[in-house]
Parts: structure tokens; C-alpha cells; sequence
């Protein structure tokens, strides 16, 4: 089939998670359910943050962002799924998927980024804590977060730019939702450097934020060991734990999808991963 550039009327298949009839309205309340219970705790943390003037510092402003920005990632990509599994219409207009797959990244990078700075403001606290007010002053919490939408959106722009310059066939499967690096795979245009530049930015983005959360944890460790009160080395892991807990969910399911992606290289695989 003939390659053609983008136009209004181009569409993608989002391939459906199941052939079968009987399992959809399963997997429409699952993902329902799960939306829903996103929503609520995350409005949850927003509202206690920001109700108690007591919660008004740096870690709990980085976790009211935190949630903010996953309620918005949550929202960027579940609608359209759930209304996907309810209907019998699977397309996706061009301008819709490439709006869904901008927003993704974009909250996707922002999230990356507040786990490194909930990870330093940890570091601070354990290891400098008579310094901690100087360092961590809302000042530079406002640049941080500033910094870190910016760098999301000059990210996404340079993905979405490149993206726009590439030719498609009518025929145009990608998996569940529109992510921008998957929507790369069915041009038929030249990819390599779309591939070189997301290879490139997600090394750099994510590996630099996983970099620093490591860095500022083994600093932790190493202050915790030379601590002198076992009361302080077992309160200290207590307040680092949660967040911990999400790093490793992020960064896990996260390096997950796409190696299970790249080894199969199965396209329905990558929609159930």
C-alpha cells in the first residue's frame, strides 16, 4: 500500500486487549475501578496537603505534585481505553493520538523528574539536615518544578516534530493507548533518527533522574550506618520507604513493558504489557 503523508483523516487501530466478547466487561470494570480509585486517592493527597498548613514543605508539595501529575497521566490515557473497550470503534483520529501521546510523555517526564527531587529532598534531610531550610527553601522547589514541566515539554516537542515529518499507510495498528515512540513503528517513512533521539532523551532523562535517586539513597545509607543512635537509623528508612516503594514501581514496570516490547516485538504483546 502506497505510503501518504498525514492528513485529518488518518487513523490508528488501538489494538483491543482480547478477542474475546466475554472478557470485555471484566477488563472495562478492571481498568473503571482503577481509574476510579486513582482519582480518589490522589484528590485525597491533594486535599490534605493542601487543607494542612503543617503539611506545607518541600517533600509534601513534591507529593501533592507527584499526584497531580499522575491524576493527569492516569486521565491522558484511561478514558480513551475505557470507552474503546464499551464500543465496537477502535480508531483513534491522527490529531487525537498524537495530543494523547504528547500529554503521556510529557506527565511521564515531569514524574520522572519529582521522584529524583523527593529522593534529594530525602538526602537532605538524613544527611544535611541543619542545612535543610537553606537548601531545600521553596524557591528552589518552584524552580525545580518549573525546570521539569519545561524539560518534559521541550522533550515531547522534539519527539512530536519528528513524528509529524513521517509518512503512514492507511493500515495503522499501535497498542492500547498512543504513546509517541510506539506511534514511530508503523511509518513508513526513514525512522532512524526518531529512534536515535528516543533511545538518546530517555537515557539521558531517565538515567539521570534514576542516577540521582541512587546516588542521594546510598549517601542515606552510608549516613544511616554511621549513625550512633539505633532509634534514628530505624526512624530514618521509615520516611523513605513509600517513596522507595514507587520507584520501584515505575522504574520496574516501566523497564518491564519495554523489554517484554523488544523481545517479543509482538504488537499485541506490547498492548497486554
Amino acid at each position: 500500500m502506497e505510503p501518504r503523508n498525514q492528513t485529518v483523516d488518518l487513523q490508528f487501530l488501538l489494538l483491543k486487549l482480547t478477542d474475546d466478547p466475554g472478557l470485555q466487561p471484566l477488563l472495562f470494570s478492571l481498568f473503571l475501578a482503577m481509574y476510579l480509585v486513582t482519582i480518589l486517592g490522589n484528590l485525597l493527597i491533594i486535599l490534605a496537603i493542601s487543607s494542612d498548613p503543617h503539611l506545607h514543605t518541600p517533600i509534601y508539595s513534591f507529593l501533592s505534585d507527584l499526584s497531580f501529575t499522575d491524576l493527569c497521566l492516569s486521565t491522558s490515557i484511561l478514558p480513551k481505553m475505557l470507552l474503546n473497550i464499551q464500543s465496537q470503534n477502535h480508531h483513534i483520529s491522527y490529531t487525537a493520538c498524537f495530543s494523547q501521546g504528547f500529554f503521556v510523555l510529557m506527565f511521564l517526564v515531569l514524574e520522572n523528574c519529582l521522584l529524583s527531587a523527593m529522593a534529594y529532598d530525602r538526602y537532605v534531610t538524613i544527611c544535611q539536615p541543619l542545612m535543610y531550610s537553606t537548601i531545600m527553601n521553596p524557591q528552589f522547589c518552584f524552580q525545580f518544578i518549573l525546570v521539569s514541566l519545561s524539560t518534559g515539554i521541550v522533550d515531547t516537542m522534539v519527539h512530536t516534530v519528528m513524528l509529524l515529518q513521517l509518512s503512514f499507510c492507511t493500515d495503522l495498528e499501535i497498542p492500547n493507548f498512543c504513546e509517541l515512540a510506539q506511534a514511530i513503528k508503523p511509518a513508513r517513512s526513514d525512522t532512524l533518527i526518531n529512534y536515535i533521539l528516543v533511545y538518546i532523551l530517555s537515557v539521558l532523562l531517565g538515567g539521570s533522574s534514576l542516577s540521582g535517586i541512587i546516588f542521594s539513597y546510598s549517601q542515606i545509607i552510608c549516613s544511616l550506618l554511621r549513625m550512633p543512635s539505633s532509634g534514628r537509623k530505624y526512624k530514618a528508612p521509615s520516611t523513605c520507604g513509600s517513596h522507595l516503594l514507587v520507584v520501584l514501581l515505575f522504574y520496574g514496570t516501566g523497564f518491564g513493558v519495554y523489554i517484554s516490547s523488544a523481545v517479543t516485538g509482538s504488537s499485541r504483546m506490547s498492548a497486554v504489557a
